[in-house]
């Protein structure tokens, strides 16, 4: 039994030793591309940095090579000198061509620095005596540089653990020549070259994960923002549905009063007008019980909860729909709130659609809030105009004289304006003056479409700073 155990532990052991060979082979063994992202205002500066480092190492490390890669001035010329001018050259073009190849081939670059490292560490060992020159040895200065370059840009540019997998074998290669191999009599570099080697990798790891976090941040900042305007626009339209709702339950209440009372203003009615007129009033009643409970619906906080919340306007639930007679009211309670504020009409004030009346209250509502939050200090002007179409609102302020304070809401006040108006089929104009003021214009049609049907498909989001 304990024969089988050690057969089932042992082929479990070379099952995980060939998944990791696997996975060490397809994270180092490719070609893919994993090119360096350009950047916004200077997209080929990083790309020329590189290029100007990787002719460095090409004339440093074909200089150095030639030299046996030595440091003593007084034994460049004498025993132990360099190796061949050719494959120096050679080696210095591999070094430096992967620093430019993994600009956006990473892994192949690091393949062909971690050969061209290995091909001239054994050949400036074959030419090493004791007693010789001391060399730079197994990695030369330039050589150093030129992986660190390549480690960076593997670090930057493919997931983390491939980098640390090169880095580690990196490590292992410095180990086994230096270490393992040897040679008679040099000036080692493996532990400067594994110390830079991990600092690169963790610099490159360290700066691909803020970019990716900060790419994360604003794509969340992007969504955040969308889903805020989807909840104001909701918003708006359940408010702007609830008044529309009061504004037909009126309608429906006069017909049912009118059906109930017109038998009696008919003497000896027919008994075919009694039944019509009856029919009329039930069915307004039974349409006026459901727009009630809709209503009860759409003004609760909490549908299933007991009782109803204000709405945004600050007013009660079951408070009557204002109208442009409570407009004198609006302005003095902005006055009192400290901000000066001036009212006039033009024309001549003929009865309007309650939906109009309302939506042109709204609108000044609105545009005086704004006033208040994002411009202290300044004054407000409203004025409207009664035309035979319609009705023109126009709400205008001077430059605030102080910053305001940072705003808390959304940012889209002019939002639900527009939905306003465009549900009336009519205009809206906000805009900033040249003098730093801003202006809130809009016409409201006296015919526009029908209240009960009518809808926006304006989703603008303009911000409603003045």
């Amino acid at each position: 039994m304990s024969r089988l155990g050690g057969v089932r532990s042992g082929g479990n052991e070379r099952a995980t030793g060939a998944r990791g060979l696997r996975v060490l082979r397809d994270d180092l063994w490719t070609w893919r591309t994993d090119p360096l992202p350009p950047s916004v205002w200077l997209r080929w500066v990083p790309h020329g940095i590189v290029c100007l480092a990787a002719l460095g190492v090409l004339l440093g490390d074909a200089a150095q090579l030639g030299e046996g890669g030595g440091t003593d001035p007084s034994a460049r010329s004498g025993a132990g000198g360099g190796i061949d001018p050719l494959l120096a050259f050679l080696i210095a073009v591999a070094e430096a061509g992967a620093m430019v190849l993994a600009l956006w081939r990473p892994v192949a670059a690091w393949w062909l620095s971690t050969a061209a490292m290995l091909v001239g560490a054994f050949a400036v060992r074959a030419e090493m005596t004791a007693g010789g020159p001391k060399f730079t040895w197994p990695w030369t200065a330039a050589g150093l540089i030129a992986h660190l370059f390549v480690l960076l840009l593997l670090a930057l540019r493919v997931h983390t653990r491939v980098p640390l997998e090169a880095l580690a074998l990196s490590v292992l290669a410095t180990y086994v020549v230096q270490g393992v191999v040897g040679a008679p009599d040099y000036q080692p570099t493996g532990l400067l070259a594994v110390i830079l080697f991990a600092v690169a990798t963790v610099l490159g790891i360290a700066l691909r994960g803020r970019r990716e976090a900060r790419t994360q941040l604003a794509e969340q900042t992007s969504l955040t923002a969308e889903e805020r305007a989807r909840r104001t626009l909701l918003e708006e339209r359940s408010r702007i549905a609830r008044e529309l709702h009061d504004v037909v339950a009126h309608h429906m209440s006069v017909i049912s009063i009118q059906a109930q009372v017109a038998p009696h203003l008919v003497a000896d009615p027919p008994d075919e007008l009694k039944e019509n007129l009856a029919g009329i009033r039930q069915n307004a009643l039974e349409a006026l019980t459901e727009l009630r409970r809709v209503l009860g619906v759409l003004r609760s906080e909490d549908p299933d909860a007991p009782g109803t919340a204000p709405d945004r306007s600050g007013t009660a639930p079951h408070a009557p729909q204002p109208t442009l007679d409570r407009l004198d009211a609006l302005v003095e309670n902005t006055r009192a709130a400290g901000l000066t504020v001036t009212a006039g009409q033009d024309g001549r004030r003929r009865p309007l659609p309650p939906g109009v009346e309302l939506s042109a209250y709204r609108i000044v509502q609105e545009a005086l809030s704004n006033v208040l939050r994002h411009a202290p200090g300044a004054t407000a002007r409203v004025h409207l105009t009664h035309l035979p179409a319609g009705l023109r609102v126009d709400v205008s302020n001077t430059p605030p004289t102080r910053a305001p304070a940072p705003s808390q809401g959304a940012g889209h006040g002019l939002l639900g304006m527009r939905e306003r108006v465009a549900m009336l089929d009519g205009t809206l104009e906000a805009r900033r003056l040249p003098d730093g003021g801003y202006r809130v214009t809009a016409f409201l049609p006296a015919d526009g479409q029908d209240l009960s049907t009518g809808h926006s498909t304006d989703h603008s989001t303009e911000d409603d700073t003045p």
